[in-house]
């Protein structure tokens, strides 16, 4: 069982590390995006791919940023505490040229306090 301080403490580890990483996108920095997941993570960006590691996923923000994406925003986000440690972020979200559905970001708890992307699964619609 999920204390309500443990609820409150990941929901604003990831709420701050989801913000982080929308502000890094928006201003054109993939390094910055990239450094919001784990080293390890798994990402499903479906139609383009899984991509694995950091260093994979910088390269597919970077393609996307170099192609003229920006203006990322999330449309109803909702996020689920799972335990203390980790959380479920699902949402649509809209950007300057695309728009979709977030149907899993799994948030994770860091030692240092910080909450990094585990698994991040979304879908391009339009």
């Amino acid at each position: 069982m999920v204390t309500d301080e443990q609820n409150k403490l990941m929901q604003d580890a990831v709420t701050k590390a989801s913000e982080q990483w929308k502000a890094a996108f928006n201003s054109g920095d993939a390094a910055g995006c990239a450094a919001q997941y784990e080293p390890t993570a798994v990402m499903h960006a479906r139609p383009f791919g899984t991509f694995t590691g950091t260093e994979a996923i910088q390269a597919f923000w970077q393609q996307l940023i170099d192609d003229g994406f920006s203006d990322v925003d999330y449309i109803d986000p909702q996020l689920k505490v799972i335990d203390a440690t980790s959380a479920i972020l699902t949402s649509g979200w809209k950007m300057n040229k695309a728009g979709g559905t977030i149907h899993k970001e799994l948030w994770v708890l860091q030692d240092d306090g910080t909450a990094k992307l585990r698994e991040d699964d979304f879908e391009a619609e339009d």
